[in-house]
């Protein structure tokens, strides 16, 4: 039976949400070359994706951090993702940007954030894990108590679960990189003799 790994795996790959490249890589802004690209706000554009994945992260919070009276969006990936999932929850929302603005109010967070608040983050892709983490830093230092993250997709690169382990985040995903690659395996997405490099490409990808 189809696990919601699965079936949303298979969404972001109909969508083209992920897209999958053995043979002629991308080039990540972090200078890597991968054999997929992931970009979750093309969900945004499919009304039926959009509700599903409201809906599942909204679920998530609700299984996972049932004491969160906050929601925080990641900008600028996760701003609208987040804002759905708040309003599913009828809970606050605020998002958080990667830096304070250089004009203005000079904010990072944008929204009203009380003291002593318990924010769940909503992230649309984890990598490294170090965007996310820098925005679960800055809701701390603010005075909040981050009691955890939802997420659309994550790599599960060991040296972002080792980032969120020391910074003591629960991290929980819709889906992964070995249920994309799995379902894109299935429908002939990607070749059989692909499924090896793809597999190789995330043990070591910075220097693939």
């Amino acid at each position: 039976m189809d696990t919601l790994k699965n079936l949303f795996a298979r969404e972001l790959l109909e969508a083209r949400a992920v897209k999958l490249q053995p043979n002629e890589p991308f080039t990540w802004a972090s200078g890597w070359h991968s054999p997929i690209y992931t970009d979750n706000r093309k969900t945004l554009s499919f009304p039926r994706l959009r509700s599903m994945v409201k809906l599942a992260l909204a679920n998530a919070v609700m299984e996972h951090f049932m004491e969160a009276d906050t929601v925080a969006g990641v900008a600028t990936g996760a701003i609208a993702q987040g804002a759905l999932v708040a309003d599913e929850l009828a809970l606050p929302y605020i998002y958080v940007r990667p830096k304070p603005k250089d004009h203005g109010m000079g904010n990072q967070i944008e929204g009203q954030l009380k003291d002593g608040a318990r924010v769940v983050v909503v992230e649309d892709l984890i990598s490294t894990g170090g965007s996310s983490l820098k925005a679960v830093d800055a809701l701390r230092k603010a005075g909040a108590d981050v009691v955890g993250m939802v997420a659309s997709f994550t790599y599960g690169f060991p040296v972002a679960e080792e980032a969120f382990r020391q910074a003591g985040v629960k991290l929980i995903t819709l889906t992964d990189y070995q249920h994309v690659i799995a379902e894109a395996a299935k429908t002939g997405y990607v070749s059989t003799e692909d499924l090896e490099l793809l597999a190789r490409w995330r043990e070591n990808p910075a220097e693939w």
